[in-house]
């Protein structure tokens, strides 16, 4: 029996949560084909992609966005995929101009679009609004706050919408399985994702420099193009900071630090919070709508607009006993155990799939 082709379209294959979330399940989903196709050459995953074909199209800028409508339209034609799932921005918009209504479209989305940066451009809001009324895509948001959010905001009506939580391996990020961390004086923050404006980098080296007369260090694993001016802000300021670059193995380099610390001004559903919360790490996030449906009571929340809130709470958390953060962190990875498993994950995923194929 043929199995079913999907093309899974994203801009490109750079270490963020959307597209690791994508390469995960791709590995896990054998029973259909698989077909890559991103418009961007940026690959960051190597063997972990594991596909039947990897397809770029090679996009030389923005601005020929348009463009890139008509071939993805001819690469549609040529592979007769079953279904099309879309995930971000400009794949979707592309998508949904360009494959034809015969073919299910699902489209992921992955933030919560009102604090977004990119949908404070009126011209965001403008395409999805209009590619949406022209072809509605079935979608998928990756909290149940953002699918509210998601239509309210742009004020278009739902077509076929589901919540489904981002995942993380229980498996993989196991804490037993780690080497048990060398009693240190000083206390270690860690922070892992992409250098992008919304991970607000520059708020937590400032927190630092105010801290940067007390043993407590912060390493930040990732790369971005925010990489140079992060190092500039480190440099100029004499803050305890390390920018760390991207590590594979993460689930190996966690463990080794005392709390898990994110500034995010907006996200969607943290993998990387998940991954902390599956490694049993204690956190401490920026209090945002997204952190508090991912983590409800399992964290300490920070302002982001009173840093001396930040800096005061570290200050309490690198005081702390070890039993009270060894608590902290176990109430979270009881919740990740409980709530966002791959298994979940996967089961409302093939639902999804299943009825967007019968529907054809």
């Amino acid at each position: 029996m043929r199995k079913k082709k999907i093309i899974h379209f994203i801009f490109n294959l750079g270490r963020g949560g959307a597209e690791t979330m994508m390469v995960r399940v791709i590995k896990e989903l054998h029973e259909y084909e698989h077909v890559v196709v991103t418009l961007f050459p940026e690959n960051h995953f190597g063997d972990e992609l594991v596909c039947d074909k990897l397809i770029c199209l090679h996009l030389r800028s923005l601005f020929s966005l348009p463009f890139s409508i008509f071939k993805f339209r001819k690469l549609v034609r040529a592979e007769k995929p079953d279904m099309v799932h879309t995930h971000l921005f400009w794949p979707t918009a592309i998508a949904r101009f360009a494959v034809p209504k015969i073919i299910p479209l699902i489209t992921t989305i992955h933030a919560f679009i009102a604090s977004s940066v990119e949908y404070k451009h009126w011209y965001i809001r403008f395409i999805d609004k209009l590619s949406y009324r022209i072809r509605r895509s079935v979608i998928i948001v990756v909290a149940k706050g953002a699918l509210n959010e998601y239509f309210s905001f742009l004020k278009i009506k739902p077509y076929k919408a589901y919540a489904l939580y981002t995942f993380v391996d229980i498996n993989r990020f196991d804490p037993s399985l780690v080497e048990a961390k060398k009693a240190s004086p000083i206390f270690r923050l860690v922070s892992v994702g992409a250098l992008r404006t919304q991970k607000n980098y520059q708020y937590l080296i400032t927190v630092m420099t105010a801290l940067k007369e007390h043993p407590i260090e912060l390493h930040i694993y990732g790369s971005g193009d925010q990489e140079a001016a992060l190092q500039q802000q480190i440099n100029n300021s004499g803050a305890n900071v390390v920018l760390k670059g991207e590590a594979k193995k993460i689930e190996q380099l966690i463990p080794q630090y005392d709390c898990y610390i994110m500034s995010s001004s907006f996200e969607g559903f943290s993998l990387s919070v998940l991954e902390a919360m599956a490694m049993g790490m204690p956190l401490l996030l920026s209090d945002i709508a997204s952190f508090r449906e991912q983590c409800p009571d399992s964290a300490v929340y920070f302002s982001l607009n009173d840093q001396q809130d930040c800096i005061k709470k570290i200050v309490k958390l690198s005081s702390a006993p070890e039993s009270e953060l060894k608590a902290m962190g176990e109430l979270g990875r009881e919740r990740a155990i409980h709530n966002f498993t791959l298994t979940q994950h996967l089961e409302g995923l093939r639902k999804i799939y299943t009825a967007s194929l019968n529907d054809v």
